[in-house]
C-alpha cells in the first residue's frame, strides 16, 4: 500500500508548491491541513492555491465550509481521514499539506475529542470575560496541574476548553491527549523551514501581495455573506486585522503591519508545535533540489 506524505511546518515556507511537485511525481492527491483554507471564499488572505495553478491535481478539504460555520477539528478528522483512505483505495499517494498542527495530529494520531456542553462552555467563557485568562489559569492549575503547565496563561480559549473537559468528564484534560506513536497509515512526515530572516522577508512580501491583490475587497465581500456571524473564520490572520480597519480601529497600513507581526508570532508557535514531534524529518525549504530530496527519502522509506 502506498503511504501518505505529510508536508508540515511554518507558514510561507513553500509547502503548497512542494505538495504539487510531489503529487505530480508520485501520482498523488492533496489533502489540505490548513484550518482556514477549509473556508469557501477565503482565498487571498489564506494564500490558497488558485484552481488554475493546481496542475489538474485533485485537492481535498478546501472550500468545504461557509464563513458562518464554526470549524471543528473533530469534523475535519472524520472527513480528512475518509479522504485519505479513498485516495489510498484509488492507488494514489495522499499528500497532506498544511501548518495547522492540531489538524495534522488529528489526522495521523490517535486523537479523541471529549464531549462538549454549550451551557458549561458559555459559563466558563463568561468567567473568562469577567475575571481574565490569568485567573482561570489558576483555577485550572488547582484541578489539573499538568494541563496548566502545558497551556499558556494567556490562552483563554484553551483554558476554557480544559476546564470544560475536566468538569464534564471528571478526568484531567491531559487524559484526552493524543497517543503519539507510529503515524496512521505509516504516514511520512516532512517538515519544511527556512532561516528566520529569510522567512520574515517572505512573510512581509506575501502580506504585501495579499493587500495589493484584493484582501480588503475579499473581506468586504465576505462580510456581506456573513463573516461577522462566524466564530472562527473572522479571527483568521489578515481577516481580523482588516475587519478592525473597516471598523475604524486602525488604518489599512496598520492592518498590514499587524498582519505581518501576527504571522511572525504564529510561525513561532508552529515551530514550537512541530519541532516537538521527533517523527518529522526537517529539510531546508530553500534547497533547489528539495522535491528530489523528498522523493528520495520517501522512496527509501517504501512510500511507493
Amino acid at each position: 500500500m502506498k503511504r501518505p506524505i505529510a508536508v508540515v511546518g511554518p507558514t510561507a515556507t513553500g509547502k503548497s508548491e512542494l505538495a504539487l511537485q510531489l503529487a505530480d511525481s508520485l501520482g498523488g492527491e492533496v489533502i489540505n491541513a490548513d484550518a482556514m483554507q477549509i473556508y469557501r471564499g477565503m482565498d487571498v488572505g489564506t494564500a490558497k492555491m488558485p484552481p488554475q495553478q493546481r496542475r489538474g491535481i485533485v485537492h481535498h478539504q478546501l472550500d468545504v465550509l461557509e464563513v458562518t460555520e464554526t470549524a471543528s477539528v473533530a469534523r475535519y478528522q472524520a472527513a480528512a481521514r475518509s479522504d485519505v483512505e479513498a485516495v489510498l483505495e484509488r492507488g494514489a499517494v495522499p499528500i497532506i499539506v498544511g501548518g495547522s498542527g492540531l489538524y495534522v495530529q488529528a489526522l495521523v494520531d490517535a486523537l479523541t475529542f471529549p464531549a462538549t456542553d454549550a451551557a458549561v462552555r458559555a459559563r466558563w467563557e463568561s468567567e473568562l470575560s469577567a475575571r481574565g485568562a490569568g485567573a482561570l489559569h489558576r483555577d485550572l492549575a488547582a484541578v489539573d496541574a499538568e494541563a496548566a503547565r502545558n497551556i499558556l496563561a494567556s490562552d483563554g480559549r484553551r483554558i476554557v476548553r480544559a476546564l470544560e473537559v475536566v468538569e464534564l468528564t471528571g478526568q484531567p484534560f491531559s487524559a484526552s491527549a493524543p497517543t503519539v506513536g507510529v503515524p496512521r497509515w505509516g504516514t511520512i512526515l516532512i517538515g519544511l523551514d527556512r532561516a528566520t530572516a529569510e522567512l520574515d522577508a517572505r512573510i512581509e512580501a506575501r502580506t504585501s501581495t495579499m493587500f495589493a491583490e484584493g484582501l480588503v475587497e475579499e473581506v468586504t465581500h465576505l462580510v456581506g455573506v456573513g463573516l461577522l456571524e462566524g466564530v472562527t473564520a473572522r479571527r483568521a490572520l489578515g481577516y481580523a486585522q482588516v475587519l478592525a480597519a473597516l471598523d475604524g480601529v486602525h488604518d489599512l497600513a496598520e492592518a498590514q503591519r499587524a498582519t505581518v507581526a501576527g504571522t511572525r508570532r504564529y510561525v513561532r508557535r508552529q515551530r514550537s508545535w512541530f519541532r516537538r514531534d521527533a517523527r518529522v524529518q526537517w529539510l531546508d525549504a530553500a534547497d533547489p533540489a528539495l522535491a528530489e530530496t523528498v522523493i528520495g527519502l520517501v522512496s527509501g522509506a517504501g512510500a511507493t
